[in-house]
Parts: structure tokens; C-alpha cells; sequence
């Protein structure tokens, strides 16, 4: 019988690395196509102003579906895939990072604090100038009032309607780059290291933290997948709900050309009040809840599928 409370991680030095990468992509690629809708609903929903186009998460969603189709939920999501070579990344940085300071100190939580904030600082690096050209695209169709660049449609000659081609991630592209240059495609990129390093650097703690006191409170033959991947959930609601003002922020700079981290902020604040800083908060826990749960289930699972072959039959779950 297992120890109440021990929950085991399974290290860096632990994995067979080839099998933790091939089978990584394919869950890091699941991840983001279910997860997806929720990322151009939270977007739309922290740019607009006040409730001028939507109401909410729910209302967000059945306006988009009913107007602009499923493919409406997925705009932009071609380029956004270039991400997985981030995710990559940011698993690798974190697993390293992990490895290097438990040289220096045994505590788990020190270890996931300075692994995470590390791992999301390169990874951000990477993602930024993604993001700014897809985000730009989620907000196109009934949000497209609310951006700087615009997707130029083209005659389709069976009929009188202009509809976007296939060609739209490399107008935003251009447009970006003859507006602010090189350095637009790292717009927000100061808003997105405040957001995305507290808000990683707190949810491994937390997630460590959470499945520690459900092990304490659940049987001792329950197994810690459940309990991990209810711990998930737990640590992003209590991470996202933390970070989201500057998550806020951080989508306006880039969706709105803004310059200034702290004059956004402010007006946020004068515009909209202390409410204003909530906004996209449930369309973010709501996406970050099952996001969680994929995560944590395909992340843990990944790990046990490539622990070394000599390992296998020493660690029990």
C-alpha cells in the first residue's frame, strides 16, 4: 500500500526521450483542436468594448456558430498550429530547468515555480509572433471592426459575395510588417511574459499542491490519474483567475496596435472599472477546466508510456 499523499513524479533522466517527443505531438496537436473554440471566444470577448458584441462566453459562441459557422471558431487555427513547436519547448525547458535546480534544492514547489516561469519565458518567445497574426484572424468576421488589419476578400466568380481565401494568414502577415515592421509581430510580447510566467509559475505548484490533498483525502487505492487529473482543473482555475487582468491587457496591446503595457491598463480601468479586468475570465476557466484535464491525463500518461524500459516495473500507480 502506497504512502497517503506521495504522489510519484516521474523526472526528466526517467523518460525515453524519443518515444516522449513523437507521442508528445500528437497529444500537444489533440489539445489544441479541441480547446480551440474557447481561445477566439475568450479573445473577442477581451477586446470588444463593454458588451457591444457579446454578453458572455455562451452568447459568444452561438452568435459565432450561427453566423460565421463551425469554421468561424477555428479562424486562424492553421497558423496557430506552428505552436507545437513551442509546446515542444516549453516541455523541454520545463523538464531541464526541473532537472538543473533540484541540484540546488530538494522543495518540489521551488522547482516547479522556477521551471514553469522558464519554460513559459521560451516558450512565449516562440508563440508571440504567432499569436499576434492569429489572433488577428479570430477576430476577423464579426470582429473585425475591432482590429487594425483586415482580411481582403476576393470575387468568387459563381457568385457576388466576397469571401476570404486561403491567402488570409499572408495578408495579415504583410500588413502587420508594413505597419509596425518586424517588431509588430512582437507586440503584447512584454504583456505576454506578465501573463503567461505567473501564470505558469503558478500552476505546477498548485497542480503538485492540489493532488498532494486530494491523495490525503481519497482512498489509498485510488488512482493518482484521477487524483492529478482533478488537481489539473483546480490549479488553472486558481491560476487563470489570478493572471487574467494582465491576460486582458495582453490581448489588446495585440489585437489593437497599443504600445504601452501601463496606459492600456489604466484605461481599462478608467473605461471599463475593476469589471473590466474579468473579462474573458469564464471563457479562460472554462477552456482551461477540460484543457486540464487533456493536459494533465495526456501529460501524465505521456510520461508513463516513455519511462524507460528498466523503470517500468519498479513504479507503481
Amino acid at each position: 500500500m502506497q504512502q497517503k499523499g506521495a504522489i510519484q513524479i516521474i523526472e526528466w533522466e526517467d523518460l525515453d526521450k524519443r518515444k516522449f517527443y513523437s507521442l508528445g505531438v500528437f497529444m500537444t496537436l489533440t489539445t489544441r483542436v479541441t480547446v480551440y473554440p474557447a481561445s477566439v471566444i475568450r479573445t473577442r470577448l477581451q477586446v470588444q468594448r463593454g458588451t457591444a458584441l457579446y454578453s458572455g462566453a455562451i452568447d459568444a459562441f452561438c452568435k459565432i456558430l450561427r453566423v460565421e459557422g463551425v469554421q468561424g471558431l477555428y479562424r486562424g487555427f492553421m497558423v496557430n498550429t506552428f505552436t507545437l513547436v513551442s509546446g515542444q519547448a516549453y516541455i523541454t525547458t520545463y523538464e531541464l530547468v526541473r532537472k538543473y535546480v533540484s541540484q540546488y534544492s530538494p522543495s518540489n514547489t521551488v522547482k516547479s515555480v522556477v521551471a514553469g516561469g522558464a519554460a513559459s519565458l521560451v516558450a512565449q518567445t516562440i508563440t508571440v509572433p504567432i499569436d499576434v497574426v492569429s489572433q488577428q484572424l479570430m477576430m476577423q468576421g464579426q470582429g473585425e471592426h475591432l482590429t487594425r488589419f483586415k482580411v481582403k476578400p476576393k470575387m468568387v466568380l459563381t457568385t457576388t459575395k466576397h469571401r476570404p481565401t486561403f491567402g488570409q494568414t499572408r495578408d495579415i502577415t504583410v500588413q502587420i510588417f508594413a505597419a509596425d515592421g518586424f517588431r509588430g509581430f512582437y507586440r503584447g510580447y512584454v504583456a505576454s511574459l506578465l501573463t503567461y510566467i505567473p501564470n505558469s509559475a503558478l500552476w505546477w505548484p498548485f497542480y503538485h499542491f492540489y493532488a498532494e490533498q486530494l491523495s490525503l483525502l481519497a482512498p489509498s487505492e485510488c488512482p493518482h490519474l484521477i487524483l492529478q487529473a482533478l488537481a489539473g482543473p483546480m490549479a488553472a482555475a486558481t491560476a487563470s483567475t489570478i493572471t487574467n487582468p494582465m491576460d486582458v491587457v495582453r490581448a489588446r496591446v495585440q489585437v489593437e496596435g497599443r504600445s504601452s503595457v501601463i496606459k492600456t491598463f489604466r484605461q481599462l480601468l478608467v473605461e471599463e472599472g475593476a469589471w473590466g479586468m474579468t473579462k474573458g475570465l469564464s471563457a479562460r476557466i472554462i477552456s482551461s477546466l477540460p484543457t486540464s484535464v487533456l493536459i494533465v491525463v495526456g501529460y501524465e500518461t505521456l510520461k508513463r508510456l516513455s519511462l524507460r524500459a528498466d523503470l517500468i516495473e519498479s513504479r507503481h500507480w
